[in-house]
């Protein structure tokens, strides 16, 4: 029996359920208020999908603000500390590649 009821359930496709949640919508909520919780529903979706528009450009706005040029391949360790300390605003100027080496790992560290 219980066999039967699996392979059942199993053989309904999405079209119909779809046409089942309608007509138990229809039987819950009746035939007036359909309407207003089809605006309500389309007012939620809508404030999500402008919530993460929102979150997707403040992100992307983020990521885009660090230009970082680099000319060429990095020569040395020191070019290479020189340019992430650019991006993580740090002052490198009269630093040793120890302190400066430090000082990233503590940025990056406080970002996360």
């Amino acid at each position: 029996m219980y066999s039967m009821i699996t392979n059942f359930v199993l053989n309904i496709i999405g079209t119909e359920w779809f046409i089942i949640a309608l007509v138990a919508l229809f039987l819950v909520f009746g035939t007036n208020q359909l309407p207003t919780l089809s605006k309500k529903i389309g007012r939620v979706v809508g404030e999500y999908n402008k919530t993460k528009q929102d979150m997707q450009n403040k992100i992307m706005g983020e990521i885009t603000n660090h230009n970082i040029e680099v000319h060429g391949p990095i020569q040395n360790n020191r070019q290479k500390l020189e340019i992430i300390a650019k991006s993580l605003n740090i002052n490198y100027v009269d630093k040793t590649n120890d302190e400066l080496q430090k000082l990233i790992t503590s940025k990056i560290n406080e970002t996360d």
